[in-house]
């Protein structure tokens, strides 16, 4: 009788087990579409990691200090990626910022995008740079609530392609937001954000801390 009972009792709680797992793994359906779109950005994270790994110019193979492990993120989430226009400014100024190793730089403030989440409108600055080799390049880079608790401490990145149609709207994929390599080594300096680049909110999507 007792063992009948012990059988009940666990049949219950297996069953429980089963309708918690299938409620959780309800709780976000997603549509094709945007199936396709997770999985596209879970392809490019793997071929990132094997870019990382094996590439002779990743920070892991130019730093020997650097032990390379597969990088870390946040879960797909296609609530983060939003659509804007580029808004230049119309005096683009040239400020001073740093880098991590504490040199100053020169960037251009290019103009801003602007995203709506939770209800609320947020600026985000688009800044122009130039390389080493004297090549332009345009970036977003930012802080959030997530910084230097789930994400790098320093800040993320997004890559920002100018397209010269003054009407071009943009995407702004934060699944895409990624770490400087100076998250990974010491041999390297990346642009600190600046106050202004803080985002009142946390971005759980892109890359996590690496360390």
């Amino acid at each position: 009788m007792r063992e009948e009972m012990l059988k009940n009792s666990f049949y219950k709680i297996f069953i429980l087990f089963l309708f918690a797992v299938f409620i959780i793994s309800c709780g976000i359906e997603y549509t094709p579409e945007q199936q396709k779109y997770i999985a596209s950005i879970e392809k490019m994270r793997k071929e990132k990691d094997g870019y990382m790994k094996n590439d002779p110019s990743s920070p892991f193979n130019y730093d020997s200090n650097a032990v390379f492990h597969p990088l870390k993120y946040f879960n797909v989430d296609p609530n983060f990626v939003f659509k804007s226009k580029l808004y230049k400014y119309e005096k683009q100024d040239t400020i001073e910022i740093f880098g991590t190793k504490g040199e100053a730089r020169k960037v251009v403030k290019y103009g801003y995008v602007k995203i709506n989440y939770d209800k609320k409108d947020y600026k985000i600055n688009v800044y122009q740079g130039q390389t080493k080799r004297g090549e332009i390049y345009h970036s977003i880079w930012f802080t959030d609530k997530t910084t230097n608790n789930e994400s790098y401490g320093v800040g993320r990145y997004l890559d920002f392609e100018i397209n010269n149609d003054k009407d071009f709207i943009y995407t702004i994929d934060f699944n895409q937001a990624y770490s400087p390599y100076c998250s990974y080594s010491a041999e390297y300096s990346c642009a600190i954000p600046t106050k202004e680049d803080y985002l009142d909110l946390e971005i759980k999507a892109g890359e996590k801390k690496f360390h």
